[in-house]
């Protein structure tokens, strides 16, 4: 069977009151049964609980901006999965809510233990529901938004495609209401010259904007899987993408050739490094190159930060440029000792190495 993702953004679930569009969910859950019918199993990031809570639960504004979030994903995590479940029903569909934090990726055991669970629940014919636990997440261990959670997931299921549905049909080169913009249909390699054409302005509903799906969606694009930025206010979009997406009004990232899923678990960990290896000209660009290479003490300036052997470093160029990131074979102290010697044990192996 295939496995696809697909995450839905708060302004598709939610009217421009603030409610939840019911009916948008139920096209949504209708979209995913056909699609199961035809083979694809599908896992499910949601946004819209805080909405749903904001509808539901009218707090005093003197409460603080954390406390009211948290208030507000309680209540409205039940009540968006209610809905889900009760449309999901009429298609005789079972559903799983499961709610992550930031933290749940710390860790190859924590990775792990996570991709077990929804491999269960798929292989079980449960749809899994998936949503950052924000009633117990704080801001700085926070998801940027469920497009960073959606792409975690997609590396980690290893799935076919990832669909990130937002209220626009995609990448433009400007402002989306600019007659003069115009849509990029296909994003290959390099997407630092995409931001100079996309807004920083964030949804009404939503924590994040197209910047970081952008980002989000080259970094999975990367590891090895296709991403598409589509409509999710267009009644069976999902069908039409998975039917002929090069009919479709959308932005597609092409894929680079798959990596391992070690390097996929890597690619989703930036914000879990223990420290920065900071490294020379030489070795940057002997890492950088088309034969595969691992990093070499002989080839690191400093270290920045402290590591025990198996934790996640940040690999930066001696320019300052952010590389990559690693999982190390020693500690901070026996790399420092190696600093400038050749012969050595790499300390980040190529099979445990991810560069952007």
């Amino acid at each position: 069977m295939k496995r696809i993702c697909i995450k839905i953004g708060s302004n598709v679930l939610t009217k421009t009151n603030g409610e939840l569009n019911t009916s948008r969910i139920k096209n949504i859950v209708y979209q995913i049964s056909a699609l199961r019918k035809l083979g694809f199993q599908c896992i499910l990031v949601s946004s819209g609980a805080v909405a749903a809570g904001k509808s539901k639960v009218k707090i005093p504004e003197k409460i603080d901006t954390v406390s009211a979030r948290q208030i507000w994903s309680s209540v409205g995590q039940v009540e968006l999965l209610n809905i889900y479940s009760s449309y999901l029903k009429e298609f005789k569909i079972d559903c799983a809510q499961v709610l992550v934090t930031k933290q749940s990726f710390r860790t190859r055991e924590h990775y792990l233990n996570m991709k077990n669970c929804l491999n269960s629940l798929l292989n079980h014919d449960i749809l899994p529901i998936i949503n950052e636990n924000d009633a117990v997440s704080v801001t700085a261990l926070m998801f940027t938004d469920n497009d960073e959670l959606s792409g975690l997931i997609a590396s980690m299921m290893n799935v076919e495609d990832l669909y990130l549905l937002s209220n626009i049909d995609g990448i433009y080169t400007g402002n989306p209401n600019d007659p003069a913009s115009k849509l990029v249909k296909t994003v290959s390699g390099d997407i630092n010259r995409l931001k100079q054409y996309i807004t920083t302005e964030k949804s009404n509903f939503g924590r994040g904007g197209m910047i970081t799906k952008c980002s989000i969606a080259g970094r999975v694009a990367k590891s090895g899987i296709p991403v598409h930025i589509a409509n999710g206010g267009i009644d069976n979009i999902l069908l039409q993408l998975v039917k002929s997406p090069e009919t479709v009004k959308h932005t597609r990232f092409i894929a680079s050739k798959k990596s391992s899923t070690v390097k996929q678990w890597l690619a989703g960990s930036d914000g879990f490094e223990k420290a920065k290896l900071i490294i020379n000209q030489g070795a940057e660009e002997a890492l950088c190159s088309k034969d595969a290479s691992s990093l070499l003490p002989v080839g690191i300036v400093s270290i920045i930060g402290d590591f025990e052997k198996g934790d996640i470093v940040k690999i930066v160029g001696n320019s300052g440029k952010i590389l990559g990131l690693g999982k190390t074979q020693y500690n901070k102290s026996k790399a420092e000792s190696f600093i400038g010697k050749t012969g050595e044990k790499p300390v980040v192996h190529y099979d445990y190495l991810f560069l952007y």
